[in-house]
């Protein structure tokens, strides 16, 4: 009659059966690890192309202009410009360091302003991080009058309310149930709200939202963000910035896991 091997570590020898047990154990085990993590790659999104220059501070002058968002229009060919919206240090916007020179000057709409910040980009936008007042200077005192808007009629469209801080750089992914309530903080401390629609072929649109008058909204769209949304509203288009202005009772959330591929 065959017996059971019975091993005690501290006293006995491994026996071959156990030997055996434990072979294929591990054979098993490393299988089903190195599988899993093949399966966990292969479904993964890709990781987006981009940037956060943290640590690396440039130097930028431009238009500065405050409708709906604090934005800097800066030259970057001749007659070409593109529109850097403005942040602040973490979750913030980038009022609490424009307050400074805003109060000395009486105002900064349509003034060239130079200012030292850290670049946030990617998919053809532009953002710029202040973290010190300091860093925020007037170019010329010269007011310059400007008219960037140009209305495009009415749009439906579906999509996800994103916080741009952290979607177009700053995290990675910056989107969806796992990112909602970091985003709830960026939008609630003064970040412009984006909403975020895949275009044909697969190409994203960005639409910074407003309420129906044009001014910012934050906390009313705190509900909304990470979700999927059908969103109505009076599309504009300020530099190369697209602008919603919409009624955010009216906002239509979709049973559906995500609105971005």
């Amino acid at each position: 009659m065959k017996k059971d091997e019975f091993y005690i570590g501290y006293v006995d020898e491994v026996g071959i059966g156990t030997k055996k047990t434990l072979k294929r154990f591990v054979i098993i085990a490393i299988s089903v690890l190195m599988i899993g993590a093949l399966l966990f790659g292969f479904f993964q999104r890709p990781a987006i192309n981009s940037s956060f220059d943290f640590g690396n501070p440039t130097k930028v002058s431009g238009l500065y202009h405050e409708s709906p968002y604090p934005m800097l229009r800066v030259a970057v060919a001749e007659n070409e410009f593109k529109d850097l919206v403005l942040l602040g240090v973490g979750k913030f916007g980038p009022n609490p360091y424009l307050k400074e020179i805003r109060e000395k000057e009486g105002g900064l709409n349509g003034k060239q302003l130079t200012i030292e910040g850290q670049l946030v980009y990617y998919n053809g936008k532009t953002l710029l991080e202040i973290d010190d007042s300091q860093n925020v200077s007037l170019a010329n005192s010269k007011v310059n009058t400007f008219s960037f808007t140009k209305t495009l009629g009415q749009l439906t469209v579906e999509g996800e309310v994103i916080d741009p801080k952290c979607y177009f750089g700053v995290m990675k992914p910056g989107f969806g149930k796992i990112h909602r309530s970091c985003a709830s903080l960026c939008i609630a401390g003064g970040v412009p709200p984006v909403l975020v629609s895949n275009g044909e072929n697969g190409v994203e649109n960005y639409f910074l939202l407003t309420d129906l008058k044009g001014n910012p909204i934050h906390r009313d769209i705190l509900p909304y963000i990470g979700q999927p949304s059908k969103i109505s509203g009076a599309l504009s288009a300020i530099g190369d910035w697209k602008v919603l202005k919409i009624n955010v009772d009216q906002i239509e959330k979709l049973d559906k896991k995500s609105s971005i591929y």
